[in-house]
């Protein structure tokens, strides 16, 4: 996974956010109280002039005044830094939103696509997954549940080995497994398997739920195998998904694998059922 890695890299972005408002905090709000003059009266020049009218020993003063004010008011950086992690939130799930629109056919209508439930349900829940990754095999259970309490939707499964090479030698395996007519028979066993799998335990794997081993090596390596893979790889890094577990649902969009996962997609689900969804 890597929701692990997503909790260390937003805390290191907090972080350095504090540190660059603290840093850049005088001149920002310095701008700011131009700004504000320039906004009350219009007739008074833009920020960058207004600081330019000053001399050298006058903005040094206003700067200290402010420096003073942040020092003895901390938390005042705490709100900038709230405010401006919410403004990034927002603008990334606009981001996202618009790459999920661009891609839809990819991500929702592809009927050759990985998928398990109904496959002409009336709504479809997309995953981007890795076998070896913790959080996928957690969410497991969530996902499977959705498959059997609701009957009119349909899950498909993006194959994106990110952690190792033995990720990438599980998909194929999986992928394989499809043309066989067991897709969710390899994956449900690969995601319950307890500790990593590569190609080797997940071939081992295989003949245990009755797939034909060699047949599966001969398509573990097909171009039609590895045309999925970098498929899913390309509409990836479109979409801006680096972690896993990733799931899509409608415009909609839930990263990791909280607790609540299944009432999370459920309510998803539901609301699309009751309100239309454009994209998928």
């Amino acid at each position: 996974m890597n929701l692990t890695n997503w909790k260390l890299g937003a805390d290191l972005t907090r972080s350095a956010g504090l540190l660059a408002v603290g840093v850049l905090g005088c001149a920002i709000a310095v701008d700011a109280v131009f700004d504000r003059a320039t906004a009350e009266d219009p007739a008074k020049p833009a920020a960058g002039a207004a600081a330019a009218a000053f001399s050298s020993d006058q903005k040094a003063g206003i700067e200290a005044i402010i420096k003073d004010y942040l020092l003895a008011n901390p938390e005042i950086l705490l709100e900038v830094q709230s405010k401006l992690e919410a403004k990034m939130e927002k603008q990334q799930e606009e981001r996202l939103k618009t790459a999920i629109k661009s891609n839809a056919d990819e991500l929702y209508r592809r009927a050759d696509a990985p998928s398990a439930g109904d496959p002409k349900g009336d709504i479809t829940v997309v995953e981007f997954f890795d076998y070896n990754c913790g959080f996928c095999k957690r969410g497991f259970s969530e996902v499977a549940k959705l498959i059997e309490k609701d009957k009119k939707v349909r899950v498909v499964f993006k194959e994106l080995p990110i952690l190792s090479k033995g990720s990438e030698e599980a998909a194929r395996v999986a992928l394989a497994a499809k043309k066989q007519g067991k897709y969710w028979e390899m994956h449900s066993a690969l995601l319950t398997y307890r500790g990593s799998v590569d190609g080797e335990s997940a071939l081992k794997i295989a003949a245990k739920i009755g797939l034909d081993a060699e047949k599966l090596k001969a398509d573990m390596d097909s171009a039609e195998v590895t045309g999925e893979i970098d498929k899913v790889r390309e509409l990836a890094q479109k979409m801006g998904i680096n972690g896993t577990p990733h799931f899509l649902v409608g415009d909609r969009t839930i990263a990791g694998a909280p607790e609540n996962l299944f009432e999370q997609i459920e309510a998803h689900v539901t609301d699309l059922r009751k309100n239309g969804c454009e994209v998928c």
